[in-house]
C-alpha cells in the first residue's frame, strides 16, 4: 500500500469514529427528550424565529417561574423522541424553529406565561398545543391563559368551605353573646341600684 492508501484508509476510520460518535450523541439526545418532553401531558410548540437571545433567555425565565421547562429541539430528533407518545400527535407542527415548553403540573400558569410574553413579543407564535395529551389548537392558549390559576381556585374552594362554618359559628354563639349581654345588663342595674341605696 503506497502513502496515499494509508492516508485515505486512516481518513476512512477516523470518518467512522467520528460517524459513532454523533450517532451516539444523537441517540442519547433522542432517549433524554424521550424522558422529559415525551413524558408531557401539556406542551406548546412555539415558533420562536425572530426573537432575539436576551428575549428567549427571558422566556425562559419566566416559564422556569411557572415551574415548567422549555427546550429548543431538532425536529428530526424530537420526532424520534416523541413517536408513541401523546406529543406525536403533533408531529406536522415539528417544521422551522420550534421549542416546546411544557409542564407536567400547573398548565394554566405556563399558559399566561406565554400569552402574556407573547402580547411584548410579537414574534413568539404557537404553533400546536397538547393538554392532557389530547391536541388542542393553538388559539386555545388565550382560553387557558384568562382561566384563573390553580392558587386562585384553591383560595376561592377554600373560601366557599369556610363561610358556612362562619356562619354556623355566628349561629351558634348568638344565644351565649345574648345571655352574656343579659347578665352583663343585670349586673350594671344591680351596681346601679345598690349605689343608689347607699
Amino acid at each position: 500500500m503506497n502513502a496515499v492508501g494509508t492516508m485515505t484508509a486512516a481518513g476512512t476510520a477516523t470518518a467512522t469514529r467520528t460517524d459513532n460518535a454523533t450517532n451516539k450523541a444523537k441517540n442519547e439526545e433522542v432517549a433524554a427528550m424521550a424522558s422529559t418532553v415525551g413524558k408531557a401531558s401539556h406542551a406548546f410548540l412555539i415558533d420562536y424565529k425572530g426573537l432575539t437571545v436576551p428575549a428567549v433567555t427571558d422566556l425562559r425565565r419566566q416559564i422556569k417561574g411557572a415551574n415548567s421547562d422549555y427546550v429548543v429541539v431538532k425536529n428530526t430528533l424530537a420526532l424520534r423522541a416523541i413517536e408513541g407518545k401523546p406529543l406525536g400527535s403533533l408531529k406536522e407542527h415539528f417544521t422551522g424553529m420550534t421549542g416546546i415548553a411544557y409542564s407536567t403540573k400547573d398548565v394554566i400558569a405556563l399558559a399566561k406565561v406565554l400569552h402574556t410574553f407573547a402580547k411584548t413579543n410579537p414574534h413568539l407564535k404557537v404553533k400546536a398545543a397538547l393538554l392532557d395529551g389530547k391536541p388542542v389548537a393553538a388559539k386555545e392558549l388565550e382560553t387557558l391563559a384568562n382561566l384563573p390559576s390553580r392558587i386562585e381556585l384553591v383560595g376561592r374552594l377554600l373560601g366557599l368551605m369556610q363561610s358556612p362554618m362562619r356562619r354556623l359559628v355566628t349561629v351558634l354563639s348568638a344565644p351565649h353573646r345574648n345571655i352574656a349581654a343579659t347578665l352583663a345588663a343585670v349586673s350594671l342595674q344591680k351596681s346601679k341600684s345598690t349605689d343608689n341605696a347607699a
